[in-house]
């Protein structure tokens, strides 16, 4: 492995320069295009009918889809031997960005691109890939993934669908009954999860839609993405050829587990276009909006919320494009050592499983906070139907539980860590020795002669600092059944996610003011200086609530100390700079960061 390539979670023990991370200022012109037809599509034939399109219409959803298809965004990242683009992971995730501002259609579109597609071109044989997966990447076919039941939603291994195997091995007959089905009033193609006869582990299957004793429910009626087709699917007997298993017997849990994974961070990049929406449909009417003689844009109320959501999306745009790349250039490794492509690409998305995780949690919860705040700008009127901010607010609350609720994935952020660490893939072990160590030494605030970029780094170093002291206090005293300490994991993942976060910002802003003026790149230090300046007394406070729930003494004392000392950092003004980001916002009136 090359040195540039970090290693999944290592972030929290290794220093990134800023020239080894992508950020999106550096897509080329051929992503951009990509980028703007998904745009165009959704302004012209989404948005004109996604009230038509709320009233459970399969036929116009189809249509839709079929049409997305024509226009190749169903194949961005399908290989050109599949009808695909064949292109790279980061020019999937913009493109998932560029719909996700397209509402409920957003979902029909993510679901068929990613859990609907990817499992068959991943793990498929050559035929299965021929038949299915080329289809998918035209819209001939639409794709549905079948493992959520009524009793086995997070726990998705205790599934009961069963799937017996015929004495001549030929077939089997499937049994079951899946709920939460995206996709699944249109579907074509199904990828169903079940054991077969006593297996301890499911088993993944390619099923037929219209296959007989395959019965599709009726619309589910929801808070929210109402566009989007969600049903249960019955199986009553249903045949599946042998050859339609997908990958090994019993390896179904498996391919789940890391479809997820995929599945986190395309999420992340799909609630980014639809956080960008929001911003813009909030300036939009802030610029409109009169009260008091004075357009509402110009109250300093209505500033901090537009710059607020500027700061946050930003953040999750720069580490959710980071941790991108990371599995980009990690497949491309995987590759030039000689692994298969699919493999490659499997493997890659595992190794970034943390970082997935931080993504869609980060992501989904400033979306939901972009749309509450959207709410409050627009007033009574963000309460109509009749406007976006309405809809947006009613779809954006599903995310959180999507693709493993926020809670899980906060779980699976530490739990990822910890197993790495005792298999030796990361050394958290000698860091958190020297934190230790560094306790018990004289404070070190750092130098006066330090420059901008490099004070911000300190302080975020600093932060990484006092995640190894905490963690490494409470595995020292809970051992492995620190797993079992839930309220301790939400702490350190969420220190954990906001240094990420920061870490991310800083490095992008750093890259930029490789090639950027100063005038313009002033908006975006004044984003990081809020964005670190807060996360300083958040990380702090989490990291003080962990602390008092589990170490007492002088012990307590000393950690606590080393909490003020790891989270100082400078003064800001963070009502000026605030307001900066919100004026460019306001001039422009979109987002435009």
């Amino acid at each position: 492995m090359s040195k540039k390539n970090i290693k999944g979670g290592e972030f929290l023990v290794r220093e990134t320069p800023c020239e080894e991370i992508f950020i999106p200022e550096e897509f080329n012109e051929e992503q951009r295009m990509m980028a703007q037809t998904c745009y165009d599509f959704t302004e012209t034939r989404i948005f004109p009918i996604i009230d038509d399109l709320d009233k459970h219409d399969r036929v116009l959803l189809r249509k839709l889809m079929d049409e997305a298809g024509e226009l190749g965004l169903l194949g961005v990242s399908v290989p050109e031997e599949y009808n695909g683009f064949g292109q790279n992971f980061v020019t999937s995730m913009l493109t998932a960005e560029a719909m996700g501002g397209s509402f409920s259609f957003a979902v029909a579109f993510s679901a068929h691109t990613g859990i609907g597609t990817l499992p068959i071109l991943y793990y498929g044989t050559e035929a299965q890939k021929k038949e299915y997966v080329s289809k998918l990447a035209t819209g001939e076919y639409v794709g549905a993934y079948c493992l959520t039941e009524p009793e086995a939603g997070s726990d998705a291994n205790s599934g009961k669908s069963k799937a017996i195997l015929s004495e001549d091995g030929k077939e089997y007959t499937l049994n079951g009954v899946k709920m939460w089905i995206t996709n699944g009033g249109i579907a074509d193609v199904l990828i169903v999860f079940a054991k077969i006869n006593d297996d301890k582990n499911l088993s993944a299957f390619i099923v037929d839609a219209k296959a007989k004793g395959v019965t599709i429910g009726a619309e589910e009626e929801k808070l929210g993405i109402k566009g989007s087709s969600t049903v249960q699917v019955y199986f009553e007997n249903v045949k599946v050829p042998a050859e339609n298993i997908l990958g090994k017997r019993d390896n179904g849990f498996k391919i789940a587990l890391y479809i997820l994974n995929l599945g986190r961070i395309k999420l992340g990049a799909a609630v980014l276009g639809a956080s960008k929406g929001l911003i813009t449909y909030s300036v939009n009417y802030a610029n409109e909006r009169k009260q008091f003689g004075k357009v509402i844009a110009t109250f300093g109320a209505i500033k901090y919320k537009i710059a607020e959501m500027a700061i946050r999306t930003f953040a999750g745009e720069s580490l959710t494009y980071r941790a991108s790349q990371n599995i980009d250039d990690e497949i491309q490794e995987l590759v030039k050592g000689g692994m298969n492509k699919d493999e490659a690409i499997i493997e890659g998305i595992r190794q970034y499983a943390i970082e997935a995780s931080i993504s869609k949690v980060f992501t989904s919860e400033g979306l939901d906070y972009c749309a509450d705040e959207g709410v409050q700008i627009f007033g009574g009127m963000g309460y109509s139907a009749e406007t976006r901010v309405e809809k947006a607010y009613r779809d954006s609350r599903i995310n959180r539980i999507f693709e493993g609720t926020n809670e899980i994935n906060r779980m699976v952020i530490v739990a990822e860590i910890l197993k790495r660490a005792f298999k030796g893939e990361i050394d958290l072990l000698n860091p958190a020795k020297e934190v230790a160590k560094e306790l018990m030494g004289i404070p070190d605030f750092g130098s006066s002669t330090m420059d901008y970029f490099e004070e911000k780094l300190n302080s975020i170093k600093n932060f990484k600092k006092s995640i190894l002291m905490v963690s490494g206090a409470a595995l020292q005293k809970y051992g492995p059944k620190l797993t079992e300490e839930q309220e301790l994991l939400f702490n350190a993942a969420n220190m954990i996610m906001g240094t990420y976060a920061a870490e991310s910002m800083a490095l992008r802003v750093q890259k930029m003011s490789k090639t950027m003026d100063e005038s313009k790149l002033s908006l975006y230090k004044d984003m990081l200086d809020v964005y670190v300046y807060d996360m300083a007394s958040k990380i702090n406070k989490e990291g003080i609530d962990a602390i008092n729930a589990f170490v007492e003494g002088d012990e307590q004392q000393a950690m606590l100390m080393g909490m003020k000392r790891f989270t100082k950092v400078a003064p800001v003004n963070v009502i000026a700079a605030r307001r900066n980001i919100a004026d460019k916002l306001i001039e422009d009136n979109k987002y435009s960061f």
